[in-house]
């Protein structure tokens, strides 16, 4: 009978990568609130911070004593970029998309119950919305996540009702936010009717987004590719005149280069 991997799971290991992942949103912690925030002893904290300081992933801050993420953290995230093709076909689409639109374009994926932001490309506009690359949000505010959900395979609507949802209502991000479960899936069926999914600041105020799907050769949904623009050059005519279509046309561009049937 075969193990299960997590049998073979080294505790030192995930330790030193759950320290990792402390720093998504933060800048620099020090020893005191890394142990603080795993649960670890500051000893131990302390030699995970130097083993991984000498391997470059972090490194320390002389003015203060904290640590922050180091040079090697950021060669494997363009390694990751690099030897991805979803990722490596994407660079140009988003560089077009954001210069025919003058607005900011990503490409993200799911992941769980949460897209992911593995690319994106900022116009040169005094206002505009920022690149979140590495950034992660609840899929049901992001146009993002819910056109791969809308599109993508039935059965995980069903997975996210039972395990996400759980008869209960949807984290609010703005008031904009839906929250409720039957409208919720009624956004999910629209999106899947026509192609693509709007965010009318659900996600953060003031910031507009439309996303399309992005297919590979199998015809499933691997990712998605969204344009982001403040509200007051996103209205309803803006939107659907000049952002749609060219999402839309960016995201088909793209599943056909990945191998999609046109």
């Amino acid at each position: 009978m075969r193990r299960q991997k997590s049998d073979y799971v080294i505790q030192t290991v995930t330790n030193a990568l759950r320290l990792l992942e402390e720093f998504r949103y933060a800048e620099q912690l020090g020893v005191t609130a890394l142990a603080r925030r795993l649960g670890l002893h500051k000893n131990n904290v302390f030699r995970l911070l130097a083993t991984l300081e000498e391997m470059g992933f972090v490194e320390q801050i002389a003015d203060n004593d904290s640590y922050r993420l180091g040079t090697a953290c950021l060669e494997i995230g363009q390694a990751f970029a690099r030897t991805r093709t979803l990722t490596r076909l994407a660079r140009s689409a988003l560089e077009a998309l954001s210069r025919e639109t003058q607005e900011t374009a990503h490409l993200a994926v799911l992941d769980g119950f949460e897209v992911v932001h593995l690319d994106g490309e900022a116009p040169r506009q005094l206002v505009t919305s920022r690149v979140r690359i590495g950034e992660r949000l609840p899929a049901h505010a992001s146009a993002l996540g819910k056109v791969i959900l809308a599109c993508g395979d039935r059965t995980e609507w069903e997975r996210v009702d039972r395990d996400w949802i759980r008869g209960s209502e949807l984290s609010a991000l703005t008031d904009a936010t839906i929250t409720d479960r039957d409208k919720f899936f009624e956004h999910l069926r629209s999106a899947a009717g026509l192609g693509f999914a709007l965010d009318l600041e659900e996600s953060a105020c003031g910031l507009c987004c439309v996303a399309a799907p992005v297919r590979d050769a199998s015809g499933s949904v691997v990712g998605a590719l969204s344009v982001s623009a403040p509200a007051f050059r996103a209205a309803s005519d803006a939107m659907h005149e000049r952002l749609v279509p060219a999402v839309t046309a960016a995201a088909l561009d793209l599943s056909r280069r990945l191998g999609a049937a046109a």
